[in-house]
Formats: C-alpha cells, structure tokens, sequence
C-alpha cells in the first residue's frame, strides 16, 4: 500500500495543493490565463515531443491500439447521449456536452502524470497516441454535433475549415507529429534545444496538476442533478471496465499499452468539457459540476485501478490464446 500512495498523493497532493492556495489567495479567474498558455503550448507539447522523438518508428504505426482506444471513447459518448436525448428529454447540445462529460478524460493535464509515474516511460507512447488521436476526435464530435442540432450557425465549408484549423494547429497535434517526424528520420536534436525541451517537460505534469486544482476551486458546486449520477460512474468506472474488455478482445497488446489505455479512461472529466459547455451556452454549471465530482471520486477511483494493475489483480489479457 505504501507504493500505491507513493504513486497516488504527489500526483492528487498536487492537485490539492492547487485547491487551497487557489481557496486562500482568492485571485480571479483571468489571472490562470498565462499559467493555462504555457501547459498548452510549452510545457505538455515538449513532454509530448521529447518522448515520441525517441521512440521506435514500429511502435508510433500503432493502429489497431489507436482505433480500438477510439472505438471506445466514441461509443461511450453516444451511449450517454442517446440516453441524454432519449430517455432524459434532453436537447442535444444538452445530450452531447453530457456525452463529452462522460467521454472526455482529462488526458492532456492528467494523463501523461498518471500514466508515467505509474509506469515510466514506456507508457510515453499510448499516452501521446491516446492524448493526440483522442483530442482530434472530440474537436470533430463537439462543433459537428452541435451543427446537426442547430447550435453552430456556420454553414458546413467554415465549419469544416474551423475544425481543421483546431485540429491541425492545436499543439498537442503539432508537437506529436513533429516529434514523430524526428523519431521516423533520426535527426540528432541539437544539445542547447533539447536542454530546453527538457526543462519545459519536467515542469509540465506539476504545472498542470496545480492549474487543474486552482480550475475545482474557481467552479464551486450548487447542486446535484440527477443525471450527473449516471455521468460520473459511466466517467469513472464504466470506461476503464469497456476499454479493458475491448482492448482485451480486439487485439494482443503491450501490458503497459492495455494498462496506460485502461488508466487515462478512468481519469475525471477533462476541463475543456467545461470550455465547451461555455462556448455553445448550454449545460454550463453543471458541466463544471461534473469535473469537480469526478475529480474529487476520482482519488478513489484511480488509487482503486491503480492498486489492481500494480499488485497483478488485473490480467493484461481477459482472453490469452484468442
């Protein structure tokens, strides 16, 4: 238990540390601006590109693990959806921001912390595909789901133009294809830019981790709607368990591949659910309840799935010999 809590408190003390000072300082929202700049378009891309730029061409043509860990992520999401739309009556921008909410990991602030101080850096891999082609597709679900309901008034040219601009200069995107490009032609990284790389990589999970917790403490929760109980156990335990399955059966993967996949869809709902809720005008307090409470459980949740891989509970393979 004493490894367990080694791997789990410096990754949510961080978190919570970020909760109190942001509780007693008291500085307003817009003072995270710059903080929120330098994770998104310093810190995680450099972390994203030094470990793929030294990974082995064979490993980065991974596509049955990236269309598997994307086969999951999607049908979860239209499965809260449609019971969303169907049998909750909700709008569907409604049903779509409730699908993300339970779809959508925070994989880019959490993920990369989680999976390789779990795991090291053998989880850098699945981490930059999962984080890269699962960001992609929630640009695309997000405005194209919103269009069909009459929530994007654009018409389709600009609102394909608009979401290949987010995804293809997004720097999650950009630092992963740059990283694999260096990887694929064995460019030697000059000594004076990789020492810089370097220094933006080490800084970017604790960053992260405390600009997530000064996020909670700026969304105080009101109250609970009914439909957040369904949200959070589809986010937090229906997720792991169907990836599992899944990569389980579709195909013979890496251990640290199927445990890396299994961990960042246990992850709490991603604070740019919150962003999006803001940008279509819908679903917005309840959006930010969701990432508190997911946040919060999980702890748990998390310290629970941990515990289970890392002490040979969890077999890498549910089907050996298929």
């Amino acid at each position: 238990m004493s490894e367990i809590a080694g791997l789990i408190l410096p990754l949510f003390g961080l978190i919570f540390l970020g909760y109190i000072v942001a509780r007693i300082t008291r500085q307003p929202a817009e003072a995270m601006g710059w903080l929120n700049t330098f994770i998104i378009y310093a810190a995680l891309p450099a972390l994203f590109f030094k470990l793929l730029s030294k990974t082995p061409v064979e490993q980065l043509a991974s596509w049955d693990f990236v269309l598997s860990n994307l086969a999951v992520t999607f049908s979860l999401f239209l499965l809260i959806f449609l019971v969303g739309a169907c049998i909750r009556r909700s709008t569907t921008p409604e049903a779509t921001i409730q699908g993300l909410a339970a779809a959508y990991g925070n994989i880019g602030y959490m993920g990369p912390a989680v999976a390789i101080l779990t795991f090291g850096e053998r989880a850098a891999v699945p981490v930059a595909l999962i984080v890269c082609f699962e960001n992609v597709m929630h640009f695309i679900v997000a405005p194209t789901f919103m269009a069909v309901a009459g929530g994007d008034k654009r018409n389709g040219l600009a609102l394909a133009r608009d979401i290949a601009k987010k995804v293809m200069l997004h720097p999650f995107i950009v630092s992963t294809i740059l990283g694999m490009a260096a990887a694929v032609s064995g460019i030697a990284i000059p000594t004076p830019v990789e020492g810089l790389v370097n220094y933006l990589a080490q800084a970017a999970a604790p960053c992260a981790l405390f600009a997530m917790g000064v996020s909670l403490a700026l969304r105080p929760l009101r109250k609970m709607p009914l439909e957040l109980s369904y949200i959070i156990l589809a986010n937090l335990v229906l997720h792991p368990i169907l990836m599992y399955v899944a990569l389980s059966w579709i195909g013979d993967f890496d251990p640290i591949w199927m445990y890396t996949a299994v961990l960042l869809a246990a992850l709490p709902t991603a604070t740019n659910v919150f962003v999006l809720a803001q940008q279509y005008g819908v679903w917005i307090e309840r959006a930010s309840a969701t990432i508190l409470l997911t946040t919060i459980l999980s702890v748990f949740t998390v310290s629970a799935f941990v515990f289970l891989i890392t002490q040979g509970l969890l077999p890498p393979d549910l089907f050996p010999g298929r």
